[in-house]
């Protein structure tokens, strides 16, 4: 190598390793690049299966809440339309209960209409059904099987909700002593008068005396603050008396422990657990999907499917719910 040449590359400082002789820039070699690493592997499907959950989670609580307190409402005024018109017809062909058991002697079936309480103080006209439990009480209020029914002479009792699935009782709190309420059953018409609202351990008012006395106990959840509809609290007791009750018929024995005061019904448990495993199985299905279609495809076909099994749950977790809510 000449000392001219030597003498030019000098004057133009070191070679950089970026540029080649021509002065053009050279392309990085494979060596100078840094190295990226790989995400580990299967996080891209552990991230959509979690989004999925959180997504369907998501749609799960609110249509719960949705349901719990807006479509409830509506279901309720549906059934008492349904309940209205049966119970009717029952009155207008004289085979109403007058009983636990029915025209034809067989046990009266709970959620079957037997009275029709209205309560002109509150605005209150609801159809009685049979039974106490919690899927009882979604439809309006409940007579308690092991008592006479409305009407009847004796110690009558109905529970209504208080909170959720259209509240029918969530005023009688605001009864006053001497308002008056009236029950129509297959044997007639009977008028009460509201003696005294009361709250757990509070004097517990007499049977009224004479061949034609009788005494109506309505209960339902005393429920105050906010979000008071999802929270139980301590029942509320408003006794009504009649000096012109009529003749009592058949009760029940004793009930099961679903039908009393602020009771919850378990037996919907399994069902509840086969909604929830299809429900993960949803989760899954959807996060596998999202791999192979457009995420927005994905949740067009799905929401519809995730909305049917929350209304199914929500019906189970009502039952698990106290039955005064």
């Amino acid at each position: 190598m000449s000392l001219a040449t030597l003498t030019r590359r000098g004057s133009h400082g070191p070679t950089s390793p970026e540029q080649t002789d021509s002065g053009v820039p050279a392309k990085p070699s494979k060596a100078a690049t840094p190295r990226q690493d790989a995400p580990p592997g299967g996080l891209a499907e552990r991230l959509s299966l979690a989004s999925s959950a959180c997504a369907v989670l998501a749609l799960v609580c609110g249509w719960m809440l949705l349901q719990l307190l807006v479509l409830g409402g509506l279901s309720h005024m549906r059934d008492q339309v349904l309940l209205y018109s049966k119970f009717r017809s029952e009155l207008a062909q004289a085979t109403a209960p007058t009983g636990e058991l029915d025209y034809n002697g067989n046990p009266v079936q709970p959620g079957a209409p037997v009275a029709l309480l209205t309560i002109p103080a509150i605005g209150l006209q609801q159809v009685v059904v049979d039974g106490t439990a919690s899927g009882d009480l979604t439809a309006g209020p409940g007579h308690l099987r092991d008592t006479p029914l409305p009407g009847q002479a004796g110690w009558s009792w109905v529970f209504g909700r208080g909170s959720i699935d259209g509240a029918p009782f969530h005023k009688i709190a605001d009864l006053a002593k001497g308002d008056t309420a009236s029950v129509r059953t297959g044997q007639g018409l009977v008028d009460y008068t509201v003696v005294d609202v009361r709250r757990t351990g509070d004097p517990v008012p007499a049977l009224p005396t004479g061949s034609g006395g009788g005494l109506l106990t309505l209960v339902t959840a005393d429920s105050h603050g906010f979000l008071s509809a999802l929270r139980a609290s301590s029942p509320v007791y408003v006794d009504l008396t009649t000096d012109k009750a009529l003749a009592d018929g058949p009760v029940a024995g004793a009930v099961p422990s679903s039908e009393l005061v602020m009771a919850r019904d378990t037996s919907g448990l399994p069902i509840l657990t086969l909604l929830l495993a299809l429900l993960t199985g949803l989760v899954l299905a959807i996060s596998a999907a999202r791999h192979r279609f457009r995420a927005a495809l994905v949740w067009l076909v799905s929401t519809p499917v995730v909305i049917a099994l929350a209304w199914a749950v929500t019906d189970q977790v009502t039952r698990l719910l106290p039955n005064l809510m």
